[in-house]
């Protein structure tokens, strides 16, 4: 018998699998979808069974697998369909496919090994009393009274070593070892009686009456009742034996939720995001593989949960870019939803009360069904104010408005709860020289270092570049250094300066970087202990703290200014998210939201609440401008140590693909990206837009092949998120 095997080699070159003799004492086990360590070169290597073959000739020597490293495939037959699905999808290795659904425990490494975790349990050998007479000591005696139930040895070993070690050589105790995961799921089931709304009973109705595979649209409000919705969908699947997927776009939102579903579901919940360590994936992983847990939460990668009986998958806050893997292979969730979706014959989920132009132009398209929720759970949507900063500049309030501080300090003063969103952190954004100008720059990037005061350093974002905070210019000695602009840190130093009582959290990627930190700032600002929650956009969503009844957004124009045709659209979903923290209870909300570009229609449509307003005027500009979603959108980005190579070779692929005079596509480029440089490494672009995406493919695998090997990097990525 022979093997086809996909070795664990991701270089472009390699994406083919090679043929390896199955040694007699493994043909029975071995199955398509094991792992196997073979020989390769002068190295042994892992790799994945793809094909197994009896009655083949070779007219040379064949090498013969090392070993079989699993009892069970790693990939079933609907992970392999769907691993070449991704690789065609997003021309990527087909390697490169499976490794990204794997935990690193199962992926296709050499070397790579996550423990199972045992605990050692102490229990009776004989009955009670037995054992009570067989004492020698009170210690002995205090071992025995607490064995009435099964313990763990750790806690037992307080009271005395000895005395354990004496009763497990006399056989009056036993030592069972056993494993453990490594979460503790262990919550009680609270039963609820939830009055649901007509349109959270009009929407289950809706989806339930379907028993095929299907895509459903939620556009609920924020604070309508989304969550509930989404959990009673589960129940209805639970009770026909399936199982369930949520998705959810950030880790920040992971621990409030799995809370809420596990006071409903209790332990049969599963958690899979990257926050998780090594071993704790593996062991989630291997709950649901053992059938252990029928549903799973978590962001991005646990759309991949080896289920083999899906009822539903439910995406959350769908028309956030997070949903979108950056690096190879760049999936998008949504689409292996659908694909997991129709392999299940299952319904599928998109909820927001922001979706995404495309999510909605499909629903309007009938591609998609769409459910609407347009009232809050109170029926109260937040008062939202804009604020003029060009005009709060004139009188001295360069941070915050006037109204802005007198509102913080009437909440507080009502013990009340206020968020205040601010998309950039760090102290200070921009260093500069006021003698001759010079600005402290990143020697990778060539861009201007961020401070921040909690380290005092000076850091790069993009390539992790740091340097000590100026004192003096290193261009002329002057000691006259200006720090301006505004991050998360300098916000959080001026509340404290400035506003009376308040007690501030901040939550942004410099005070999540531990592990457990999200689900710490979160608990804290939950029990009241902190009364002002600070923190960049993973705060701006799916949060739900029932004292917050004011949200104020500091440079709500800021995203405006990215060169982005999805600036409007991130705007306007930014700016809605975070207004719905507020006001999610019986308390009254009110939102202020701060700015010099006011009265851009994203802003203006945020304030009414009037997505529909929004999604007209942003449409009518996509349709002029050629975007999606008339237009498919490709982006070809060239990257070399040289800016010249990247032109010279930018300039041959747009020569070429301009050549074959395809219908209905427009070539941009090439031109530089918004970041030409990173950490070293000049990025160019290509754009095209097109509407025959069987064209458009076939000519990106050709270039995908013809740049292998070449030593300029040309990455392709079809539907990109940022442009």
């Amino acid at each position: 018998m022979y093997a086809q095997v996909l070795v664990e080699i991701k270089a472009k070159n390699i994406d083919k699998t090679f043929t390896y003799l199955v040694p007699k004492n493994i043909e029975e086990n071995i199955k398509i979808g094991s792992r196997v360590l073979v020989p390769f070169g002068n190295q042994k290597i892992e790799g994945f069974v793809l094909e197994l073959e009896k009655n083949k000739t070779f007219d040379y020597k064949v090498k013969e697998i090392i070993s079989l490293i699993d009892e069970n495939p790693v990939l079933n037959e609907e992970l392999l369909q769907l691993g070449k699905y991704i690789s065609k999808k997003t021309i990527c290795n087909l390697i490169n496919a499976y490794e990204t659904m794997l935990p690193t425990a199962l992926k296709a490494k050499h070397n790579t090994t996550i423990n199972k975790k045992y605990v050692s349990y102490l229990s009776l050998n004989m009955e009670y009393n037995e054992a009570l007479n067989h004492c020698k000591n009170e210690s002995q005696k205090e071992i025995i009274k607490e064995l009435i139930q099964e313990q763990k040895k750790a806690d037992l070993n307080k009271i005395s070593l000895s005395s354990i070690k004496t009763l497990l050589k006399n056989n009056i105790i036993k030592e069972e070892i056993k494993e453990e995961y490594r979460l503790n799921n262990c919550i009680e089931k609270q039963t609820t009686d939830i009055q649901l709304t007509k349109e959270q009973i009009n929407t289950i109705d809706t989806i339930n009456k379907e028993n095929n595979f299907k895509t459903f649209l939620i556009h609920g409000v924020t604070g309508s009742g989304k969550t509930e919705v989404y959990m009673n969908l589960i129940e209805h699947v639970l009770l026909e034996k399936k199982e369930a997927i949520v998705l959810v776009p950030e880790i920040s939102l992971t621990p409030q939720l799995v809370n809420t579903f596990r006071k409903r579901f209790g332990s049969n919940v599963a958690v899979l995001h990257s926050g998780l360590s090594n071993g704790e994936k593996y062991d989630e992983w291997r709950k649901i593989e053992r059938k252990e847990v029928s549903i799973v939460i978590g962001a991005r990668s646990a759309i991949f949960a080896p289920f083999t009986n899906i009822g539903i998958i439910i995406i959350d806050e769908e028309h956030s870019s997070t949903y979108k893997q950056e690096n190879n292979p760049k999936y998008n969730a949504k689409d292996i939803a659908i694909f997991r979706g129709r392999y299940h014959n299952c319904k599928i989920v998109l909820g927001s009360a922001t979706p995404s132009i495309e999510s909605y132009t499909r629903a309007k398209l009938k591609d998609y069904e769409l459910c609407l929720m347009e009232n809050r759970i109170n029926n109260e949507m937040p008062k939202i104010t804009l604020i003029d900063m060009k005009q709060e500049y004139r009188t001295g309030n360069t941070i915050l408005s006037s109204l802005l501080k007198e509102k913080i300090n009437e909440k507080i003063k009502n013990n009340e709860q206020i968020i205040l969103l601010l998309n950039r952190r760090g102290y200070t954004t921009i260093t500069v020289c006021k003698e001759c100008g010079y600005t402290l720059k990143c020697p990778n990037c060539d861009i201007p270092l961020t401070y921040h005061k909690s380290s005092n350093t000076c850091r790069c974002h993009y390539c992790g570049y740091g340097a000590k905070k100026l004192i003096a210019c290193p261009n002329c000695n002057s000691k006259e250094i200006n720090d301006s602009g505004i991050g998360t840190e300098k916000l959080e130093q001026y509340i404290i300066d400035n506003i009376e009582n308040s007690k501030v959290i901040r939550m942004d990627v410099d005070t999540t970087s531990t592990k457990g930190s999200h689900e710490k700032i979160i608990k804290e600002f939950e029990n009241k202990n902190y009364n002002i929650l600070i923190g960049t956009q993973m705060i701006s969503k799916g949060l739900d703290f029932p004292s917050v009844t004011l949200v104020g957004v500091i440079n709500g124009d800021a995203t405006l200014n990215i060169p982005d045709f999805r600036s409007a659209e991130r705007t306007f979903q930014l700016l809605n998210q975070v207004s719905g923290r507020s006001g999610r209870s019986t308390l009254k909300g009110e939102v202020i939201i701060q700015g010099f570009n006011i009265d851009h229609y994203s802003i203006l449509n945020a304030k009414n609440n009037d997505y529909d307003q929004f999604y007209k005027q942003e449409l009518d500009i996509r349709k002029k401008l050629k975007y999606s979603p008339y237009f498919n959108l490709c982006l070809i980005k060239i990257k070399s140590k040289n800016i010249n190579d990247c032109f010279t070779e930018g300039n041959k692929i747009v020569n070429y693909l301009k050549n074959k005079n395809m219908k209905d596509t427009i070539i941009l480029g090439p031109s530089a990206c918004n970041m030409p440089k990173i950490n070293n490494i000049y990025h160019i672009q290509i754009i095209i837009k097109f509407k025959n995406t069987e064209n458009i493919i076939k000519e990106l695998n050709y270039l995908n092949e013809l740049y292998r090997l070449n030593k300029v990097i040309v990455d392709i990525d079809l539907s990109p998120i940022r442009i």
